[in-house]
């Protein structure tokens, strides 16, 4: 006589038409469930299997979707999506100096760095991205939105070298990083990086006290680089060196270094961040839009370097749009390589999940569909006219599916996107923040 086993009870079954759990990589599962207990993946296997074995509390049937990791963007600013859209058309250093800069100091503080995240955290749940990489001041109050709202981040500690309103000296940046590291120490979902701006606005001393500092706190650098030419050319006329080999002598090209835009690179450059295990993060519709050059997004994947994918700002770009970047990191790769084959679909999609988890010492929690780790899962309709037929389901997802087809998010195993619509969250009043911020900000313009 045979025993049956009961099921065994989980919080959430998420039954799908296709599950793409990155890792292993090139895998599309077909009619599988994934089981989701406490904040963790319990298990992925095919839905009958998962009927038997399972008792959910709650079962999620999305017969038309695709279940893939929450998507994550390696480099943001988002308080500044109060300013999106506020000065367009413009180079890089003109858009900062002359129009961003001067409002930011006449408005920046915890309350506009809440609405402004607080406005991010929604736009971002509406498009599937579970994470951010936060560069911006005030991290001790955005650290504190992303965790009200159960999203999970990890926040720059700035380093700039002039005054601003989150610091006036070098000493008092660096004490203000020790207590917001501190007050976010073991937090499951909100980690810590240094940022030091870039090169150009941080010296040689304080790189060296950042370098000592991430190797006794075990985290990441975070900073701009080689964004654009003229970055470039005003280092060596400034120090004789390019701004990569100036961070080379410091000790900081290593693999806690998150570098962001890289769209000035030597062979060696590349070859180099390859050896020392250095991560950069492609933003390339906030670098077409400024015209600051294009990261050699190939030459960086064949020479095996981790290439992680950001939106940057919504000042500089003007969305959060994680599938509209993997779009164009793609397009925008074929025809730099001049090669087709380039920066293949399943690739993209790699660059916003593991690739981006690696960039942030995360990949052993999230970035892949796989047991064990954090349940942070996006659901997307590819029912919809515009992508059908389907063919290739990661193909479709890079290259047709808006984020509008995002339905269902969960980070952490909570539900924060229920049929696009937003759990928890007081819609309007983020908008009617939202447009006050608008109000105030226009008047102050200098345009």
């Amino acid at each position: 006589m045979t025993t049956q086993t009961a099921p065994q009870p989980v919080d959430v079954l998420i039954e799908a038409r296709w599950v793409i759990p990155v890792e292993p990589r090139g895998v599309v599962l077909e009619h599988h469930a994934v089981a989701i207990h406490a904040d963790r993946i319990a298990a992925i296997l095919p839905i009958a299997e998962a009927r038997s074995a399972y008792a959910p509390r709650e079962r999620v049937e999305l017969g038309e979707h695709v279940l893939i990791p929450g998507l994550i963007n390696t480099h943001t600013h988002n308080p500044m999506t109060l300013m999106r859209g506020l000065a367009d058309d413009l180079p890089l250093m003109v858009w900062l100096q002359q129009h961003i800069w001067p409002v930011e100091a006449k408005v920046i503080g915890p309350e506009f760095v809440r609405d402004g995240v607080e406005l991010a955290i929604a736009e971002m749940l509406r498009g599937g991205t579970t994470c951010a990489n936060e560069n911006y001041f005030f991290p001790d109050a955005i650290g504190a939105t992303y965790r009200k709202h159960g999203f999970r981040a990890v926040i720059a500690l700035p380093v700039i070298q002039f005054p601003t309103a989150w610091a006036r000296t070098q000493d008092e940046y660096f004490e203000r990083a020790g207590e917001t590291h501190d007050s976010f120490r073991n937090d499951p979902l909100i980690g810590t990086a240094f940022g030091p701006h870039a090169p150009y606005t941080v010296s040689d001393e304080s790189f060296e006290r950042i370098r000592v500092l991430a190797d006794q706190l075990d985290i990441p650098v975070h900073l701009h680089l080689h964004e654009t030419a003229h970055e470039v050319d005003e280092e060596r006329k400034k120090s004789g060196l390019r701004p990569f080999q100036r961070l080379q002598k410091l000790g900081l090209v290593n693999d806690r270094l998150i570098a962001v835009h890289m769209t000035q690179l030597t062979e060696g450059e590349i070859a180099a961040c390859a050896e020392a295990g250095v991560s950069v993060v492609h933003c390339p519709e906030s670098n077409l839009k400024l015209a600051s050059g294009f990261c050699p997004a190939e030459k960086l994947r064949k020479a095996g370097v981790n290439v992680a994918l950001g939106t940057d700002g919504t000042a500089s770009n003007n969305d959060l749009d994680m599938f509209g970047e993997m779009r164009t990191a793609a397009l925008l790769a074929k025809a730099v390589a001049e090669d087709a084959a380039a920066f293949d679909a399943e690739y993209a999609l790699r660059t916003a999940t593991i690739q981006a988890a690696k960039a942030l010492g995360l990949d052993t929690d999230i970035g892949s569909i796989e047991a064990g780790k954090q349940a942070d899962l996006a659901a997307i309709r590819l029912s919809d006219l515009e992508t059908q037929p389907l063919f290739h389901a990661v193909s479709q997802l890079v290259y047709a599916t808006g984020r509008h087809q995002v339905t269902d998010v969960w980070i952490a195993g909570k539900r924060k996107l229920a049929a696009r619509e937003l759990v928890d969250m007081d819609l309007d009043g983020i908008m009617a923040r939202t447009h006050a911020w608008r109000e105030r900000i226009a008047a102050l313009d200098p345009a």
